[in-house]
């Protein structure tokens, strides 16, 4: 960091403060701060000229992400008004130890400086819990969108979306979408250049808008129909109900018929088939990565009742849901 708030304000265009949660997602981190970090300077130097960046907690605090690699801090969680940005990373929702309360006085202290508040990944759940993203539109992976909604009925949510920036709440799906947010935020404070740059090196051919899709784990090759994109994206956010075709193809203005030729040409499976592999795509994550109930695993991913689901599923990947999980969790 510079050697004094006034230095960071003259001498930065871009300065950006992290908190990572335990078991923070380190993919989504990596990928923000390197985007960051190839704008900030010439070449591949990685000096902090233009932007600047600080893990903010305890002095020496060592931070455990989800992947078991620790992050030391580098900054404390003092005024907050000298970044341009406060970036939330979130981890594990399920049993683990949340943000201390110093955390979210911090974050509270910010919000009311009026610096602007980014969640990345299940950060938008730590933001939520502090009250901080009332009244704003928020993106949520599509992955934790439903705990989500369970969790905050009032907040207005979606998962259509790579990440969505509502005033001085910015919020992001995680993953390779960190970049393309880092990415905007650079070409803002640095210029489309530096933008490009960190791209070009990154292998990301073009910056995407935050209007992008925030697409589905892939069970077909990627849609280049944009109708397609639609129906697909109306399948996975409603995965667990059984929406007629009818009603999809009504939905989009087509004829059932229309609808399933231009799913075959376009990922060459049907609409029904897409749907069937997308269910069990997302049952087999939960099953193998989660302690949840295989009856409310099939309910959630649009299974009649937990017998369907375990049939289907045996007939797809030749394994039982309960067996799965437990040769996923063995040591061999």
């Amino acid at each position: 960091m510079a050697n004094s708030q006034a230095e960071m304000k003259t001498n930065s265009k871009l300065r950006i403060g992290f908190i990572l949660a335990p078991r923070f997602t380190l993919a989504a981190f990596a990928n923000f701060v390197d985007a960051v970090r190839l704008a900030a300077d010439d070449g591949d130097r990685s000096r902090q000229v233009d932007c600047e960046w600080a893990v903010l907690g305890e002095p020496g605090e060592m931070i455990e992400a989800s992947c078991g690699l620790h992050v030391r801090s580098s900054g404390t969680l003092e005024s907050p008004e000298r970044f341009d940005y406060i970036v939330v990373v979130g981890g594990l929702l399920h049993g683990k130890p949340r943000v201390s309360s110093d955390v979210n006085v911090f974050l509270k202290t910010a919000a009311k400086m009026q610096v602007p508040l980014i969640g990345l990944c299940t950060g938008s759940f730590i933001l939520a819990r502090a009250g901080l993203l009332t009244g704003y539109q928020i993106c949520v992976s599509w992955y934790h969108i439903n705990e989500f909604r369970d969790e905050f009925p009032a907040l207005n949510a979606e998962s259509s979306r790579m990440f969505v920036i509502d005033r001085d709440r910015l919020t992001c799906a995680g993953g390779t979408s960190a970049v393309h947010l880092a990415s905007h935020l650079i070409e803002k404070h640095c210029g489309r250049g530096q933008a490009l740059k960190s791209l070009r090196i990154l292998i990301e051919q073009q910056a995407l808008p935050a209007s992008a899709w925030q697409p589905e784990e892939f069970v077909t090759r990627p849609s280049q129909d944009n109708l397609v994109k639609r129906a697909m994206l109306a399948i996975e956010q409603h995965i667990g109900v059984r929406t007629p075709l009818p009603t999809l193809a009504q939905s989009l203005g087509i004829s059932i018929r229309q609808l399933q030729r231009r799913f075959e040409n376009d990922v060459g499976i049907g609409v029904r088939e897409y749907r069937r592999n997308l269910q069990l795509s997302r049952a087999k994550w939960l099953v193998q990565h989660t302690d949840r109930p295989m009856t409310e695993i099939a309910l959630d991913c649009g299974f009649s009742d937990s017998a369907h689901f375990s049939r289907t599923y045996k007939q797809h990947f030749e394994i039982l849901p309960s067996m799965d999980r437990k040769q996923a969790r063995s040591p061999s």
